[in-house]
């Protein structure tokens, strides 16, 4: 409920306290760190918000009437009480701002993360952080039922009571092995040739998967040909010759140098944002806000 009116402001009950203990208030002033006209001032104001004079003021000094001593005796429990409040916050920030939990999709944990979170700790040394890598639909539930600050995403759909915000862009590349019909054409393949082709493919639920369903528009894409949790096994068994696959272009820059994997020209746009995403109802402060702002400016 709200706070009464003559009490909502502690600050003036605080000061009279200290001119109760100190003797005077010069001395109560000098504790508080503000000027003795000052200190006057707000005890003053005390006295005219609450009707009551607290003060007996002479040409050498300021003294407690018989009612500003009730009143300090009174305020006493208050300002303790809000003493322990403010230790108590203290701790639960410094606690709060050691730790840090993040989730993130599997292309931003492991090929955009370990960077950022470098920046991190130079700005925050003792900072102890936890990563969670899971799929796009994962770190959303995440998200939403407070297991983690701040998440990650690379699929273009998220549930309701999540804010996002874009940090970068990625482009998706269809990938073969060498060996694979693919390999050597030149001319682009097109969305229905795409959808029909089976591929080796993440889970349900894959930020990669999603995307790449998103882009081929009205098509239905085949079932998938393998369907493995891992963008690492995704590459061992498209280098093996099994299939094609979408993968982040992020992903397969060594096996393109190393020509392990080669990329398919294709005429479907294979552009997608990632995206930060935490509650709409939280505030991202603290080691969270700072990790966000270190992404975008990446």
């Amino acid at each position: 409920m709200p706070l009464p009116p003559l009490t909502a402001d502690l600050t003036g009950f605080d000061l009279l306290l200290s001119v109760a203990r100190l003797g005077s208030v010069g001395r109560a002033a000098a504790e508080h760190r503000i000027s003795q006209p000052a200190a006057s001032a707000r005890l003053r104001e005390l006295e005219r918000r609450i009707g009551l004079t607290l003060l007996h003021r002479t040409p050498r000094g300021s003294t407690l009437t018989e009612t500003g001593a009730l009143v300090a005796d009174w305020a006493r429990a208050a300002i303790d009480a809000a003493e322990a409040l403010a230790a108590g916050l203290a701790a639960l920030r410094a606690t709060h701002e050691s730790r840090l939990t993040v989730a993130a999709s599997q292309t931003v944990a492991e090929y955009l993360l370990p960077t950022w979170l470098v920046a991190l700790r130079a700005a925050h040394p003792g900072l102890a952080v936890t990563l969670q890598a899971a799929n796009s639909a994962d770190v959303a539930a995440a998200v939403l039922a407070g297991q983690v600050e701040l998440g990650f995403v690379e699929g273009p759909d998220l549930p309701g009571g999540l804010h996002d915000e874009v940090v970068a862009t990625d482009r998706l590349a269809v990938v073969v092995a060498p060996g694979h019909p693919w390999a050597k054409r030149r001319r682009a393949v097109t969305a229905a040739e795409l959808a029909a082709t089976p591929l080796v493919s993440r889970e349900a639920g894959s930020g990669t998967r999603r995307a790449f369903e998103q882009a081929l528009g009205d098509l239905t894409a085949a079932a998938p040909l393998l369907e493995l949790s891992s963008t690492t096994a995704i590459k061992h068994a498209v280098a093996a010759g099994s299939g094609a696959a979408v993968l982040s272009s992020l992903a397969v820059t060594v096996e393109l140098t190393a020509g392990t994997l080669v990329a398919v020209p294709t005429a479907v746009p294979l552009q997608r944002r990632l995206r930060a995403v935490w509650r709409t109802a939280d505030q991202l402060i603290g080691p969270a806000g700072d990790l966000y702002a270190i992404a975008r400016r990446a």
